[in-house]
């Protein structure tokens, strides 16, 4: 517990590191977001035509896990400034349910339908992809934005 409210001392008592934390959360989004949205369009038929889903996919991972990486070690440390505010935030739990629901999804049924593109739910699941990360980035925009409602 002392530990928690010392890092939070540091990320509240500075102008700039809580906006550069930001910047690298939103950086970590970009790179995870954006790596899987490649192999979803590619999926649906759009751009990069030359190779195989499952060939982007495994050139893109490591900015996949980068991406998460950053994520994951952001988005705790942003939280630990203002608890208070985030979990009785509508937004962020919405943010978070859609995160757990799209890291499933996507270590999951997206792998599975990556390596068979041709299969008749690929389309589906690279839609279902992209609206899950999608609602993921729009439940963050909207915590600013949000009462607190719980």
């Amino acid at each position: 517990m002392l530990i928690q409210a010392a890092g939070s001392d540091v990320l509240n008592g500075s102008t700039l590191i809580f906006p550069a934390l930001e910047c690298f959360h939103i950086i970590g989004f970009a790179l995870l977001i954006g790596s899987i949205a490649i192999v979803d369009f590619r999926m649906l038929g759009f751009g990069l035509m030359r190779q195989q889903p499952a060939e982007l996919s495994k050139s893109l991972v490591i900015w996949t896990h980068l991406g998460l990486l950053f994520v994951l070690f952001t988005g705790p440390l942003m939280y630990s400034t203002d608890p208070d505010m985030y979990y009785l935030n509508w937004s962020f739990l919405v943010k978070m349910i859609c995160l757990v629901v799209a890291l499933a999804f996507h270590f999951t049924i997206h792998r599975k339908a990556v390596k068979q593109p041709d299969s008749g739910s690929a389309k589906a699941v690279a839609y279902t992809s992209l609206v899950l990360w999608a609602s993921v980035v729009f439940g963050g925009i909207f915590i600013g934005f949000v009462a607190q409602g719980l």
